[in-house]
């Protein structure tokens, strides 16, 4: 028990005074002459012993009755956790996730925990909220009850390990204050290890949404499987996390035409496939209908005639392995002398190949640094007598330079698996037994690059990359190496000029990093907008002379087709899907979290923590105990004789 205005309790000294004069009486006795007392005598002592006991008896409950008083007036109290005057902080997050569209028993799971949120927190009561996108720190329900209404799914879903740690930021510093974290989600599982740590001033609540089956079908991705000299045979993956379905109904369309139309049977994993023209412009959803989750029933995608990436490759040495690479359907390639080098036409390119020129020409280096920092690529081919000087006034730009030449073998034994060259699937595992390729002969280089896409077996660089030149250190032609041969020549090559102009992909995934060129001119000041029914985004965006780099992660934040606009005109579709991880319907154990408590109820957290913070005033007890005592005093005094 606590008192609210403990100073008052002083005055219970005051409860000797009432003590003092009963040990002390004062009254003074007068003697009376009665003539004859014998007979009194008895009833004299019988009333005496009754006086001092009804005297004691009412000094007994006089002093029970000030102490009541003075109790009433110093206003006691008792608490769970002794929280008067304490400060109370209360923190949610509240999962906005795509998972949180599973229904319940009272419907969609993140809908019925808003009303839980609106009907047991007090209107004006200050807490902070948070979701997977937003943030209202020190806010009263009141103050943020439209937008929690209005609240919408975001694809841009935290870890529970994260949500927890961005949650606990909003706490203030202060050590006096009752800190409360309600975690409210579904908790489906993540990559996440989530282990809160216990901490003696924080509370932590965990709510557990559950949905009333874990049903659900999606479309988990879609690709070009085979292109034939008539179709592209489109593939698409679907999921089913539920209880097998017999015809599941799958319908393709383009804009909003139906073109194709299919049923499938699924128990866990299943393709179909569609065979669209080869050639034309394909805006194409994939659509199947499913009551459970529904973000998942629609993709996205874009078949487009990409726009070609031009290739230049000056020759000092026969270029017949680089034609075969650079073909024709995805590429347009002119090789040229050094003499003949027309630099007005660099500008429109998007790479550029010195294949074992022995000198680099002044005019050429200048050329050759503006087209990269304009976002042009160049492979560095050298010959086996080299011009060192020019060379490395070129490489100078890129902070390398070559030392010395070495003339001895060396097999090419290294290969940088996680390089952006190797790690989109050109290997399915990494080789221990591959035939390795070799050099008669190679350079030395100085500088600090970049790791090696591939190096020699002494751990010396063969090929690396420095911003958008990658150096080859030795000679291709037949005689210094085998590497045409090799089965490393072609993804090599191809893969750096597909990186020399990133065609936009067929969808790309909201919430990751995303980056592609756009080929197209613009004019002073214009920008690039994506452009669909309902939003206009303008995405982070780079100008170089003839391509615009585009990079989106968090917006678009809905799936569609969006068109790229250079004001009014359509340059380009391209489509965002929503990430797929949301659609896998497995929940993560939290019953065994020792460092806080788990329950199913937002109604019941809200009502503990009131508990824990509840005052119980018991002034008003001590009240009616004194009352009592003066009406015993008042009984007695009138019928205790």
């Amino acid at each position: 028990m606590q008192f609210k205005h403990p100073e008052l309790l002083y005055a219970l000294f005051l409860l000797l005074i009432p003590i003092i004069v009963h040990l002390f009486q004062l009254r003074k006795f007068q003697k009376v002459a009665f003539t004859n007392v014998a007979f009194l005598e008895a009833a004299t002592l019988k009333t005496r012993k009754s006086s001092q006991i009804k005297k004691w008896l009412i000094l007994t409950i006089r002093l029970f009755l000030f102490t009541a008083v003075i109790l009433a007036f110093a206003q006691p109290y008792t608490t769970k956790q002794g929280t008067y005057n304490t400060e109370k902080e209360t923190v949610i997050y509240l999962d906005n996730s795509y998972s949180m569209q599973a229904k319940g028993n009272q419907g969609e799971l993140l809908k019925r925990a808003v009303q839980d949120i609106i009907s047991n927190v007090p209107n004006n009561e200050t807490i902070s909220l948070i979701t997977n996108n937003d943030t209202y720190k020190n806010a009263s329900i009141k103050a943020i009850k439209n937008e929690l209404l209005q609240l919408e799914y975001t694809s841009s879903s935290l870890t529970n390990q994260a949500a927890i740690l961005k949650a606990k930021t909003l706490f203030s510093k202060r050590k006096n204050t009752l800190k409360n974290l309600v975690f409210i989600s579904d908790f489906q599982q993540d990559i996440s290890d989530f282990k809160p740590l216990a901490d003696s001033l924080e509370k932590l609540h965990m709510v557990k949404l559950r949905p009333v089956n874990n049903n659900n079908v999606s479309i988990d991705s879609v690709y070009i499987s085979k292109i034939t000299a008539t179709s592209t045979e489109l593939k698409v993956d679907i999921k089913n996390s539920g209880d097998p379905i017999e015809n599941l109904p799958i319908s393709l369309f383009n804009n909003d035409t139906l073109i194709a139309k299919t049923s499938i049977s699924i128990e866990k994993n299943t393709q179909t496939n569609f065979s669209l023209p080869l050639k034309g412009t394909i805006s194409g959803r994939i659509a199947i209908d499913d009551v459970n989750l529904t973000f998942d029933n629609n993709f996205f995608f874009n078949i487009d005639n990409n726009t070609k990436i031009n290739v230049l490759s000056i020759n000092a040495s026969d270029d017949s392995f680089l034609k075969r690479i650079y073909t024709a359907d995805e590429f347009n390639y002119i090789s040229t002398l050094e003499e003949r080098l027309n630099y007005n036409t660099l500008d429109k390119l998007h790479l550029i190949i010195l294949n074992e020129l022995e000198t680099i020409p002044n005019a050429l280096i200048s050329a050759l640094k503006l087209f990269s920092n304009q976002g042009g690529y160049i492979i560095i081919i050298p010959s086996k007598a080299i011009n060192q000087t020019s060379y490395n006034a070129l490489l100078s730009n890129y902070s390398t330079a070559f030392k010395s030449f070495v003339e001895t073998e060396k097999h090419i034994t290294t290969i940088n698996f996680s390089h952006p060259l190797y790690n989109n699937g050109v290997f399915e595992k990494q080789v221990k037994n591959f035939q390795y390729p070799k050099v008669n002969s190679f350079y030395t280089i100085s500088g600090s690059l970049e790791s090696p896409a591939l190096g020699y077996e002494d751990g010396q660089a063969f090929l690396l990359k420095s911003n958008n030149m990658y150096l080859f250190t030795a000679a291709l032609n037949s005689a210094n190496s085998n590497l045409k041969n090799s089965p490393l020549i072609v993804p090599t090559l191809y893969n750096i000029g597909r990186s020399s102009f990133k065609t936009p992909k067929i969808y790309y995934t909201i919430g990751k990093q995303n980056t592609y060129d756009v080929a197209t001119q613009l004019k002073q000041d214009d920008i690039l907008t994506l452009v669909n029914k309902t939003d206009r985004i303008i995405p982070k965006q780079q100008y170089f002379n003839n391509k615009v780099v585009i990079n989106t992660s968090e917006s678009p934040s809905v799936s569609g087709i969006y068109e790229i606009k250079n004001e009014n005109k359509t340059v380009k579709n391209v489509s965002y899907n929503y990430d797929r991880s949301e659609s896998n319907l497995i929940y993560r154990d939290i019953s065994n979290l020792e460092q806080a408590s788990v329950g199913d109820s937002i109604t019941d957290v809200f009502n503990t923590i009131k508990s824990d913070a509840k005052i119980n005033a018991l002034w008003k007890w001590f009240v009616i105990f004194a009352l009592i005592l003066l009406i015993i005093e008042m009984l007695i005094l009138k019928y205790f004789k």
